[in-house]
């Protein structure tokens, strides 16, 4: 169970990737949520969102006591972060746009992990699993913000 865990954790692994874990588990969460888009089961992202925290919180504990606190390989709460950017975000079917949209999403989500700035560097301060999710969670909200905006601007 502790190996199946700390795969898990490790976004199914890309986490183990020596050199930006979170980047590199941000863009693998974009496999299952860009399948979602091409399908057109993109209001299955909220689901999306609820499956990859609640994995967060199942496997943080072990994770962090093979990795230490707050480890680069856990990075499941890339994914929930990752998808609450695209959480309410109207997609237009065209695949070229969607594309954008989801290039965009990642970038800005990559940013606000990444700086953490308004308040995120302060929740990854919290113990356990809720400090590893939260901080995430709250980046992937300030992406939606910026993205929601960037999309409203520029249609």
């Amino acid at each position: 169970m502790k190996t199946l865990k700390r795969f898990i954790g490790s976004g199914f692994g890309p986490g183990y990737i020596p050199f930006a874990p979170g980047t590199w588990g941000s863009l693998t969460a974009l496999i299952p949520i860009s399948a979602l888009v091409s399908l057109n089961e993109y209001y299955l992202i909220p689901l999306f969102v609820v499956l990859s925290s609640l994995l967060c919180l199942w496997v943080s504990e072990e994770c962090e006591a093979a990795w230490g606190k707050d480890p680069s390989k856990l990075v499941m709460d890339e994914w929930a972060g990752q998808g609450l950017t695209f959480l309410l975000i109207s997609f237009t079917g065209d695949p070229k746009i969607d594309f954008g949209i989801l290039f965009a999403g990642f970038i800005l989500f990559r940013i606000f992990d990444i700086w953490k700035p308004l308040g995120i560097k302060k929740l990854q301060n919290f113990n356990g699993a809720w400090g590893i999710l939260m901080d995430d969670l709250l980046a992937g909200f300030y992406a939606f913000i910026f993205l929601k905006s960037l999309i409203f601007f520029s249609f």
